[in-house]
């Protein structure tokens, strides 16, 4: 099976929400109105309390708190709130797909460490629209539980990798692609905006390749989301290119930065997740 295929199979087991796509379509429409997007979320309340306690947590750090979808819609956009949902869908996939044959509690924090250290690498170099990279750094590694889920025995291959062979590197010599590949696939089925899947499809090849901002910021978010889950294995040093930092002008400091963000807020995104996952 190539990426593609695996992500054709993922699909036809969980398909993206009927909302998401009511809500891209009001994007896309100049006579939309709140109250047009409000409607398509509140006929699910447990999604409108999700959505509402998303709005109100780290991730997105607004002054006041948001109580109704009208109201965030008003503060935030349509764009963030498009975001939000997307952060529930992972939720949901993310335990449609959970499976025992890789370490999930890794997963689970590398994918969002990696959002949360992609936001915060977004604002240190200039990048608007910072929630949008924080779904691409959420996720940007899903096609692993989707492997895991149809090939448990490769994913388990893929798994054991360490200082001599990067992750990215080890599933490119098991699989013949990566995971991110994959996920790229399922989110190009679901119709997700071009502006994420771009630095997903592209940010393990950012050290060689002429690429913008978005996709330079998720290689360094991801690498410092392997070292935190592995520090005993990896270290900056070994993962980072300096002169991929140098380029957007990101410092160390800017980096333990990114990392120490990502560490404290983890464990509130984990929680809004874990009580999806739970619920």
């Amino acid at each position: 099976m190539n990426a593609h295929e695996y992500a054709m199979q993922a699909n036809g087991s969980f398909a993206l929400p009927d909302a998401c796509f009511k809500v891209k379509a009001l994007m896309e429409d100049d006579n939309s109105s709140i109250e047009d997007f409000a409607n398509v979320i509140s006929v699910d309340p447990s999604m409108t309390s999700r959505l509402l306690q998303i709005a109100n947590s780290a991730i997105y750090s607004f002054p006041g708190e948001i109580s109704t979808i009208s109201r965030a819609i008003t503060i935030i956009g349509t764009q963030a709130i498009y975001n939000m949902m997307l952060v529930d869908v992972a939720a949901t996939a993310f335990k449609h797909f959970s499976n025992q044959s890789i370490d999930l509690k890794r997963f689970w924090h590398m994918s969002v460490f990696c959002g949360l250290a992609t936001k915060n690498l977004a604002i240190t170099s200039g990048i608007r629209d910072i929630e949008r990279l924080f779904v691409a750094g959420l996720l940007q590694n899903f096609g692993e539980l989707i492997v895991a889920k149809i090939s448990p025995e490769l994913a388990k291959k893929c798994e054991a990798y360490d200082e001599n062979i990067l992750p990215w590197q080890l599933q490119q010599q098991v699989l013949g692609f990566t995971y991110t590949d994959v996920s790229a696939e399922l989110l190009k089925i679901w119709q997700i905006p071009e502006k994420i899947i771009l630095p997903i499809r592209h940010y393990n090849n950012a050290h060689s390749i002429q690429i913008n901002k978005d996709v330079k910021v998720l290689y360094l978010a991801s690498r410092l989301a392997l070292v935190e889950c592995h520090a005993d294995v990896f270290s900056y040093d070994d993962t980072v290119d300096a002169n991929l930092c140098q380029s957007l002008k990101i410092t160390s400091s800017d980096l333990e930065d990114a990392a120490d963000f990502a560490r404290i807020e983890a464990e509130n995104i984990l929680n809004i997740m874990n009580a999806k996952f739970y619920g």
